[in-house]
């Protein structure tokens, strides 16, 4: 038990305030209107999708194709911090580091030069938050509000762009920390690409986007994900995030019950009124921004602000956004970790990001 609360704590601490607030609000029939199974079949059927992709090497491949013009650490990370700013875009921000982060580790393991690999991950990370803010499924708090509040792309769009652009322009400047020393390369596999797979997993994933963007209803894709995982790998229905999704679960118990106490309920809605942005970079920052969303989204009907202030708060602690501490887990049990530099790296680039940041949108907002 100790053993999992460490591995999911956010899951636990959610379970726990579902579960506290289950005997203030006891269990009746309204429970069933709380969940939001559009989302949750939504992120469902993207893990899968993204799950067959890894799994036919189409990342890998990419990868290796991208880094063959690389020649100096500088460009090497400017290669990866493109990568990943635009991939997650797509794939979510976890997926993103999940892939090049260990491609990241590997590479410089030959290069062995401490400073520029620390500087090289923070700024994948952050550049993975930031691109993922850009689209409805760059990451599952996208996901969550424009669905909750039933956003229009021109409202997401207009909301994030400009943070968006802010954001990649720093980020390019932040790779001129990085030397101008040569580095090696990433030779991939070369094994052919499985065809019939690749474009079941590419159908499903474009019909996830249809999804999202309310062409098709969601059970479409639930379907077509667990017949297209048993036809073609059943381990990926293994690979899905489920502690994530039972997170979420937890977290609309969590705010349907205490939407339904009438003094609680004023509070928060009070206390957040027109702090939207504020509120939720700072409870971000504890709870990190995944289940900041969630909670927050039951007080206020500014889906816009929320959205850019859960998004924002994805920079400063290295809790505050849960694709963090997948960067940050990788790189401890690397060889050599310093862990403490990493951190103190983390926290000064990310506060360099965020303010900016912050201050544009005040300015706009």
């Amino acid at each position: 038990m100790i053993k999992f609360i460490k591995s999911q704590p956010v899951l636990a601490i959610s379970f726990v305030a579902a579960a506290v607030t289950m005997f203030i609000v006891l269990p009746d029939a309204k429970y069933a209107g709380y969940i939001n199974t559009t989302v949750l079949i939504e992120l469902f059927a993207l893990m899968i999708a993204v799950a067959g992709f890894r799994s036919v090497g189409i990342f890998d491949r990419a990868t290796d194709l991208m880094l063959r013009k690389a020649g100096t650490i500088r460009r090497l990370g400017l290669i990866f911090i493109l990568l990943c700013f635009f991939s997650s875009m797509l794939v979510t921000n976890d997926v993103a580091l999940i892939t090049f982060v260990p491609l990241t580790l590997m590479i410089f393991s030959g290069i062995k030069d401490e400073r520029s690999r620390i500087l090289t991950i923070v700024l994948e990370t952050a550049a993975s938050n930031l691109g993922s803010m850009l689209t409805p499924v760059g990451n599952p708090q996208n996901l969550y509000i424009y669905d909750h509040y039933r956003l229009t792309m021109i409202d997401f769009v207009r909301t994030m762009l400009p943070s968006g652009a802010l954001s990649l322009a720093a980020l390019i400047l932040l790779t001129l920390l990085l030397p101008k020393t040569e580095c090696g390369t990433h030779k991939s596999d070369k094994s052919e690409i499985k065809k019939a797979p690749t474009i079941a997993y590419a159908l499903l994933f474009a019909a996830c986007l249809l999804v999202v963007f309310r062409v098709l209803p969601e059970w479409v894709i639930l379907a077509a994900a667990v017949i297209i995982a048993l036809v073609f790998d059943w381990n990926l229905l293994l690979k899905a995030d489920y502690p994530l999704l039972a997170t979420f679960v937890c977290f609309f118990v969590f705010v349907g019950n205490v939407a339904r106490v009438g003094a609680v309920n004023d509070f928060f809605s009070e206390m957040i009124s027109g702090r939207e942005l504020i509120v939720s970079i700072l409870l971000s920052q504890v709870i990190s921004n995944v289940p900041a969303a969630l909670m927050l989204s039951g007080f206020t009907d500014n889906g816009t602000e929320l959205l850019l202030g859960v998004d924002l708060g994805g920079l400063g602690t290295i809790i505050a956004s849960l694709a963090s501490l997948i960067s940050f887990q990788f790189y401890r049990k690397s060889e050599g970790a310093k862990a403490g530099k990493y951190l103190l790296v983390f926290t000064g680039i990310s506060i360099v990001l965020l303010i900016p940041l912050l201050i544009m949108n005040l300015l706009i907002f």
